[in-house]
């Protein structure tokens, strides 16, 4: 497994590094870095700061994404769903988290709000086309492949 250099620079002496919490671990945890309790209501959402800047490598961005467990108990999830930290960004980490849940969810300094995923960045040639290939889906957009397959292999 190739690893990468990331460098994080923290805003106080307390901060908390991003860790991977096992050996196989894809991402890893980000903490919440607050001077008091963050409540966030039914639907409210807000950005919670992590007390980081970072370094990413040339080619590589930081993909910051919810934690599951999170999600599941709590309805505390990403406004953006998945966000993305550019090579370039130097400044604090914040994340946008929002409650979707019922009822209200405080955050507490330290708690582990959402994960961050290293990855290799591929950029795109662009080039104009007067057509595009036919394929066997064509301009079927949201729904267009059903519900259920009957089929147990789909091609």
């Amino acid at each position: 497994m190739e690893k990468v250099i990331v460098k994080f620079q923290k805003l106080d002496e307390n901060v908390k590094l991003p860790c991977y919490q096992t050996e196989g671990a894809a991402g890893m945890d980000l903490c919440a870095f607050l001077k008091e309790p963050v409540t966030l209501q039914p639907l409210e959402r807000q950005l919670i700061p992590t007390g980081l800047k970072m370094e990413l490598p040339a080619g590589y961005e930081a993909q910051i994404r919810p934690r599951s467990g999170m999600a599941i108990k709590h309805g505390i999830t990403l406004v953006n769903c998945v966000g993305t930290i550019d090579e370039d960004y130097r400044g604090e980490l914040c994340i946008p988290v929002i409650n979707l849940s019922n009822e209200e969810f405080t955050i507490l300094d330290g708690d582990r709000i959402a994960q961050m995923i290293i990855s290799p960045v591929t950029k795109a040639n662009i080039e104009t086309a007067v057509e595009l290939s036919n394929t066997q889906r064509g301009e079927g957009g949201f729904g267009s492949t059903g519900i259920s397959n009957e089929q147990t292999c789909c091609f």
